[in-house]
């Protein structure tokens, strides 16, 4: 299983020939090395309706018939568009033909901004996906909760992304004590530097993690699970 990131929230996930996407903001994302209108995606995964995270979902899974996974009233209005969609809630479960999803709690807002109104598009998430035995989580975006412990104790996460660019998400000091308590094999930083009230050293609050758990991933580079 190849895990490749791809600047501010995106995620690919390449596995028995499919690809999976999480929060593919892409068009107007100066970090990515994508290309919207190439992107090939079986399946998007979407942590909450702000438009730097649903991005380019519309096009890419119109293009490519794709499955759009996410809280329930953000697929209800990506539904209207056309879109093919699974509808989920927080704490909400299923064993898709590809793997498990399950959403989990994150502390933010969601709401979707189209022709100057304010679109509302349920509770935000984090999502854990497992496939052949492994189990990455997208924290999407977050602050830290504390029941981030019962996330770590439940679930055996080989890979974990965690936001660390503060002021709308947690920052380093913040993630820091998340990676602690999510346990996770390996920590990946994600959502900083984009804009510049998100401007964070990755590389800096890597060295902070526990030797070998954390990794910086630049646009493009992946791990293989």
């Amino acid at each position: 299983m190849k895990v490749s990131y791809h600047g501010h929230s995106v995620v690919k996930v390449e596995v028995n020939g499919k690809t999976i996407l999480f929060d593919p903001f892409i068009t107007g994302n100066s970090l990515t090395d994508l290309v919207a209108s190439e992107v090939r995606a079986e399946v998007i995964l979407l942590t909450h309706g702000h438009n730097d995270h649903v991005g380019d979902t519309v096009s890419i899974a119109k293009r490519n018939d794709s499955l759009v996974i996410g809280p329930v009233e953000l697929t209800d209005f990506l539904s209207r568009k056309g879109l093919k969609v699974h509808p989920m809630s927080v704490g909400g479960a299923y064993q898709f033909e590809f793997g498990r999803v399950k959403l989990t709690q994150a502390i933010h807002g969601s709401s979707y901004e189209e022709n100057n109104q304010i679109i509302y598009t349920g509770m935000p998430s984090g999502i854990l996906l497992t496939i052949q035995g492994k189990t990455i989580y997208h924290a999407g975006d977050t602050a830290l909760f504390s029941d981030m412990k019962l996330i770590g104790e439940q679930n055996d996460i080989d890979l974990a992304f965690l936001p660390i660019g503060d002021n709308f998400t947690m920052g380093p000091v913040d993630a820091l004590l998340a990676a602690k308590w999510l346990r996770a094999k390996k920590i990946v930083p994600i959502h900083y530097n984009t804009f510049p009230v998100i401007k964070q050293d990755p590389d800096e609050f890597v060295a902070q993690l526990e030797s070998g758990v954390g990794q910086v991933l630049h646009a493009g580079d992946f791990i293989e699970l």
